[in-house]
């Protein structure tokens, strides 16, 4: 089985690159090697901050959608139920997590960015949004008690009722990202991550998600099935089965 996530320590810092294909769609096999990367590191004492990348022009495109079009309801839900419980342990890992934005990042792929403690964007023609409702498809609970805790409430509606894919410095205006660099510059930015207190770092970010994971607690698992009735509506599958991801 080729890896799709790989793994590397420099100073401390963990880089977590995704690798698969020319845009790192998202699938079952993906979800897992990074939730396996993301439970190790969380626990190994030398690892004191992560740095959340992908390669080529892409952060990651979402889900591999024409591969789950194949999946029944109940394989889909099991699908969604890993990756929610992965962007969870993103976004409460005891650690530094943060998305070094190389590329696109759309649908899933922002839903992870939006899981970490911050984003910074390589400035250049990337897009970061999410695009779901574009193409008939709802949001998770999940997803918008994230997006609200980096972008507010009104700019957090407006993300998600347009499904617009915004530019850099538009998304760092909405709070979508945090900063916006060079792309040759983005991965030695991260370097002084792991520089904090993380027994203090580790309170008040558990203190600072404690609201959002509440919302998750209430509203997560039936926000998933009504994404799965809406996904496997007629109207929706006929605009996801228009979707390509080219190798």
């Amino acid at each position: 089985m080729i890896a799709h996530v790989h793994v590397s320590l420099d100073q401390q810092v963990a880089e977590v690159r995704l690798e698969r294909g020319k845009v790192n769609a998202l699938d079952e096999q993906v979800v897992d090697e990074l939730s396996a990367a993301l439970r190790r590191l969380a626990c190994d004492p030398a690892v004191r901050a992560i740095v959340l990348t992908g390669t080529g022009k892409f952060f990651s495109f979402g889900f591999d959608v024409p591969a789950f079009l194949g999946h029944s309801q109940g394989a889909f839900l099991a699908y969604l139920r890993k990756f929610t419980a992965l962007c969870r342990d993103l976004f409460t890992c005891p650690k530094p997590v943060l998305a070094a934005l190389n590329g696109h990042a759309v649908a899933g792929g922002c839903m992870l960015a939006l899981a970490c403690d911050a984003r910074i964007m390589a400035a250049g023609p990337a897009r970061i949004g999410l695009n779901e409702i574009t193409f008939g498809s709802s949001l998770f609970a999940g997803s918008v008690a994230m997006l609200r805790c980096c972008a507010g409430e009104r700019n957090a509606a407006r993300i998600a009722l347009s499904g617009t894919l915004y530019p850099p410095e538009e998304a760092l205006a909405l709070g979508l990202v945090d900063r916006v660099i060079a792309a040759g510059d983005l991965l030695p930015a991260t370097r002084k991550l792991g520089a904090k207190d993380l027994d203090a770092y580790r309170s008040i970010k558990a203190l600072l998600r404690a609201p959002a994971l509440e919302e998750m607690a209430r509203g997560e698992e039936a926000s998933l099935r009504e994404f799965v009735d809406i996904w496997y509506s007629e109207r929706t599958r006929e605009q996801l089965r228009r979707i390509e991801i080219r190798p």
